[in-house]
């Protein structure tokens, strides 16, 4: 499996203890020199997520994907997703998660006037994106992605902390038809 902003290697670390073989890439020195210290049967790489980061890494393609709370922190999220896509073999899943804003959630958030604590843009390295279920479809779908699911985490439905995807990049006779 490959974690894409893997930071601390914490989630890489879970798939070690299930016997899973993990890569992990960040664009944070800090986080990979952590990851490699508490993992060190793990892969860690200082590098982000574009189209080549298979042969970047001298690489197969991998048979799941996982990239936890990062795609709203990018100021070039189709870069990151299709970096995703190409680095899975077909019929691969992709694991993806990120703060959940949905019309409800957004609404109270307007009404009690909590969006400068929510979001607030003096938060160096925060949040630039805010996805809905829609937009991620949205993205996902048009990389090529299918078979998309979505749960929320954490909180009441449709007021969620997290919302998790997971997609699947086509076999290789749906790509090929």
């Amino acid at each position: 499996m490959l974690d894409v902003g893997c930071g601390n290697g914490f989630t890489a670390g879970q798939f070690l203890a299930h016997g899973c073989t993990v890569v992990g890439i960040d664009l944070s020195e800090s986080g990979i020199k952590l990851a490699r210290e508490s993992y060190p049967r793990a892969r860690f790489e200082v590098l982000g997520a574009d189209d080549h980061v298979l042969e970047n890494l001298n690489e197969y393609p991998f048979d799941l994907v996982i990239s936890t709370e990062v795609i709203e922190h990018l100021y070039a999220p189709r870069t990151y997703v299709r970096g995703c896509f190409e680095a899975l073999k077909p019929g691969g899943r992709f694991i993806c998660t990120t703060p959940y804003h949905g019309y409800l959630k957004n609404l109270l958030i307007s009404v009690a006037g909590r969006w400068d604590t929510h979001a607030s843009p003096l938060w160096d390295g925060g949040h630039i994106k805010l996805w809905s279920l829609r937009s991620l479809s949205s993205l996902l779908s048009e990389t090529g992605f299918q078979q998309l699911r979505f749960s929320g985490a954490g909180r009441l439905p449709f007021l969620w902390m997290t919302m998790v995807v997971s997609a699947s990049r086509p076999s290789q006779t749906a790509i090929g038809q």
